[in-house]
């Protein structure tokens, strides 16, 4: 008989401490949690912010050492990583963030060591990142250089709707250069291999945008979807992807299309995520494919503004720490099986 997985021990960085992450966090930790949740931060911002919303926080630090155990509500397992300046709420400084990155950058190695199973991001502000002349493009991009991953994949989710992107975080005027057949490959074997290994989908169906309007109108609308789409998804079919397309985006997110496929992959960012936020804003999670980890993020910014109120949603952030728990137990139970003997007598 198999043994049941051990208890996931899950990363948590709250992000911009200026902002809602820390609120967040302090108003997670109020429930149950299934998983032993890890957050990554110093340990007086989540006090303070605790105070300013007048719920009750305990805090123990991070024994790696220990057994992962689920902590009582208003108790968070802390590994402490130091702010460089004080915090007010909804007012950004950029000399915390080395701190930001530093949080990180603790998280990403305690998964590819082993200490923790998956791991949750806060919102971050790009913004103030480089304003302290750090070079910073997001999170993906970061934690893909961490692992010395290759190009990772964004996939957002909200209920049974999955939509990755192509290209991300690019003007728009950038975007036909940045589609490329190889590029297209990359991403549609990385969003089937990981919809296969982590959300156990044995035969994914992923439907696929066109860039232009119409899907191109036969070429007389741009020709991306004859030259480089179209091809790639061939060359794919052919090593046995399952792939519809490419379909005009207009009609393409509609129900007739979409109750039988498992994910849709947009050509930029602006094409798919505004169907997918209107489907589920403050339930939506991103989640990053192609990483020797698990992680998940919010689908929000850092709301300065409600920072320290009381007034954040987490449901966003509730989302994201259960799926991160669903799919380190998936992995726990994958890696449990693949660990028995072949033969029940063997020892």
């Amino acid at each position: 008989m198999a043994k049941s997985p051990p208890t996931p021990r899950i990363a948590v960085t709250p992000g911009e401490p200026a902002g809602i992450g820390p609120d967040l966090v302090v108003m997670a930790a109020q429930a149950p949690c299934d998983a032993h949740r890890v957050v990554i931060s110093d340990p007086d911002l989540l006090r303070e912010r605790a105070e300013m919303l007048g719920l009750p926080l305990s805090l123990r630090e991070f024994d790696p050492g220990a057994p992962p155990r689920p902590d009582r509500p208003g108790m968070l397992t802390v590994s402490p990583c130091p702010l460089h300046a004080p915090v007010q709420p909804g007012r950004l400084n950029p000399a915390n963030a080395p701190h930001v990155l530093a949080t990180l950058e603790q998280a990403v190695d305690g998964c590819l060591d082993g200490r923790f199973q998956a791991l949750v991001t806060g919102p971050v502000h790009k913004g103030v990142i480089n304003d302290a002349g750090i070079p910073f493009t997001g999170h993906t991009e970061f934690l893909a250089a961490r692992c010395g991953a290759a190009t990772p994949v964004m996939l957002l989710a909200a209920g049974g709707l999955r939509v990755a992107l192509a290209t991300t975080h690019l003007p728009l005027r950038s975007v036909s250069d940045a589609i490329t057949g190889p590029g297209l490959e990359h991403v549609l074997e990385v969003l089937d291999r990981d919809l296969r290994g982590r959300f156990g989908i044995a035969e994914p169906r992923i439907l696929v945008c066109g860039l232009n309007p119409h899907s191109g109108e036969g070429g007389h609308l741009g020709r991306e979807e004859i030259e480089v789409i179209a091809p790639a998804l061939e060359r794919l079919r052919s090593r046995g992807l399952h792939l519809v397309g490419p379909l005009p985006a207009d009609t393409l997110f509609t129900p007739r299309h979409l109750e039988r496929a498992d994910a849709v992959l947009a050509m930029y960012h602006d094409q798919g995520l505004p169907v997918l936020k209107h489907a589920g804003f403050g339930r939506a999670v991103n989640i990053t494919l192609g990483l020797p980890l698990i992680r998940t993020s919010v689908d929000h910014g850092t709301a300065l503004e409600l920072a320290g109120t009381g007034r954040a949603e987490t449901g966003s952030f509730a989302e994201a720490e259960a799926l991160a728990f669903r799919l380190a137990l998936q992995q726990g139970a994958d890696r449990s099986t693949r660990d028995q003997p072949s033969n029940p007598g063997e020892q």
